[in-house]
C-alpha cells in the first residue's frame, strides 16, 4: 500500500470512528427525549421520538454498509480488523438503545394515569445514560481501563432496577383500589408500564457494557467482558 493510499485508508477509519460517536450522540438524545416524554406524558414529544427512530435506523444501515465495505475491500490488518468489527457491533448496540427509547415514548402514549409515583425513572435513566456515554468515550479514546470501569459499574444500574421493581410490586400490594374495577385496571396498567420501563433501563445498562466489551476487545484483543 502506498503512503497516499495508507493515509486515505486511515482517514476512512477515523471517519468511521467519528460517525459511530455521532450515532451515539443521536441515540443518547433519543434516549433522553424518550424518558422525558414518559415522565411528562408529552404526546407530541413521544411522537417525535417514535418518528425519529427511522433516522437512527437509516444511520445504522449506512454505517453497517461502511463496515462491510472496509472488511471486504480493504482487507484490514489484525488491529484494524478488530476496530472495524468492534465498530460494527457497537452500532448494533446503539440501534437497540434507540429502540428502547422508542419503547419509552410508546409507554407514554398508552398511559392514562400516573397513580404510582414512587419510582424515580429519571434518576435511573441518568445513570444508564451516563454508562452509555462513558462506554462511547472509552471507544472514542481507545481506552481499555475506562471500558473496564463501565463494566464494573453495571451492578449499580442492576441494583437500582432491582430496587425499583421491588418497590413497584410492594406498592401494588399495599395500594387500596377500593374495589373499583376501573381503578384496579388502571393501577395494573401503571404497574405493567413501570415494570417494562425498569426492564428496558436495565437493558440500556447491558448495552453500555456490551460497548465497553467491544472496546476492550478492539484495544487489547481481550475477550474478558464478551
Amino acid at each position: 500500500m502506498t503512503d497516499v493510499a495508507r493515509d486515505e485508508y486511515q482517514r476512512t477509519l477515523d471517519d468511521l470512528r467519528a460517525d459511530v460517536c455521532e450515532m451515539g450522540e443521536s441515540t443518547l438524545s433519543q434516549f433522553d427525549r424518550g424518558l422525558d416524554a414518559l415522565e411528562t406524558n408529552d404526546e407530541t414529544l413521544a411522537r417525535e421520538v417514535i418518528d425519529g427512530d427511522d433516522v437512527i435506523n437509516e444511520r445504522y444501515l449506512a454505517l453497517e454498509s461502511d463496515c462491510v465495505d472496509l472488511l471486504a475491500l480493504q482487507q484490514p490488518v489484525a488491529s484494524d480488523l478488530r476496530f472495524v468489527t468492534a465498530s460494527f457491533k457497537i452500532i448494533t448496540d446503539l440501534e437497540r438503545v434507540a429502540d428502547l427509547a422508542t419503547n419509552f415514548a410508546r409507554y407514554s402514549t398508552s398511559a392514562e394515569s400516573h397513580s404510582l409515583q414512587t419510582v424515580d425513572v429519571a434518576a435511573i435513566g441518568d445513570v444508564a445514560s451516563d454508562q452509555v456515554r462513558a462506554a462511547l468515550d472509552a471507544y472514542a479514546d481507545a481506552d481499555a481501563e475506562a471500558a473496564r470501569t463501565v463494566a464494573d459499574r453495571d451492578d449499580e444500574v442492576d441494583a437500582l432496577c432491582q430496587r425499583a421493581s421491588e418497590r413497584v410490586v410492594r406498592d401494588l400490594i399495599e395500594d387500596e383500589a377500593g374495589g373499583d374495577a376501573w381503578a384496579v385496571e388502571r393501577l395494573m396498567d401503571d404497574v405493567s408500564r413501570l415494570l417494562l420501563t425498569v426492564r428496558d433501563l436495565e437493558r440500556v445498562g447491558d448495552h453500555a457494557v456490551n460497548i465497553a466489551a467491544r472496546t476492550l476487545y478492539m484495544v487489547e484483543n481481550d475477550p474478558e467482558l464478551i
